[in-house]
């Protein structure tokens, strides 16, 4: 890296207070949606606040904060309390706080009804794929060009509807296997923030859970 280069980072890392990377797990905030397929977003921001001793103390941007390092970069944790379908509002207000642009500074955890339970992928970047949280960040942000971990929860059954599957109780055989698929975000997450989205991708994408 050269001097201009270097010169450059610093002053990015200045004018963001330090904080290098926002990830951001969505979910609804009431109690009543814990343990749900929408919120586990916020279950990976728990599992990693818990991995690396972050305290999760911080209510401002219309969300729940914690500083701290992941894997010696310097991020912010996020849970936006917004409920998911205005996600964006909080995100948007992050970025634009800490001077910080989605692409190469932005992480968002989130559910996917087309992955099965258990299962993980991670993403570069991209279209919504329908999902209202997803949808919400790319037109507050202007960007689709952020790295996300989507997390599998199944597909609904058929005949139900989607809000009612979404915000569903897991079964505790389904329990288990969102668990391992949380602490394999939060491994993935350690990848991105250093740069290694291709590792994350090459480890996780083709790691299958039954």
């Amino acid at each position: 890296m050269g001097f201009l280069q270097v010169m450059w980072k610093k002053k990015d890392t200045e004018a963001a207070g330090g904080i290098m990377y926002i990830i951001a797990g969505l979910g609804n905030p009431d109690k009543k949606y814990v343990n749900t397929p929408h919120n586990v977003g916020f279950d990976v921001i728990d599992a990693l606040a818990e991995q690396y001793n972050i305290n999760m103390n911080i209510r401002k941007h219309k969300a729940v904060c914690g500083i701290g390092t992941v894997e010696g970069v310097k991020a912010l944790l996020v849970k936006p309390q917004t409920y998911m379908n205005l996600s964006g509002e909080s995100v948007a207000e992050i970025l634009a706080y800490y001077k910080l642009n989605a692409a190469g500074h932005l992480l968002v955890a989130y559910d996917d009804i087309s992955l099965a339970c258990g299962n993980i992928r991670i993403r570069a970047k991209g279209s919504a794929g329908g999902h209202n949280g997803i949808k919400n960040i790319i037109a507050r942000t202007g960007s689709d060009a952020f790295a996300r971990i989507k997390i599998g929860v199944g597909e609904k059954p058929a005949g139900w509807d989607l809000a009612d599957y979404v915000l569903g109780r897991f079964s505790q055989a389904e329990r288990r296997l969102i668990d391992g698929a949380v602490a394999d975000a939060v491994t993935a997450a350690g990848y991105v923030v250093n740069g290694g989205i291709d590792r994350a991708m090459n480890e996780f994408n083709r790691k299958n859970r039954e």
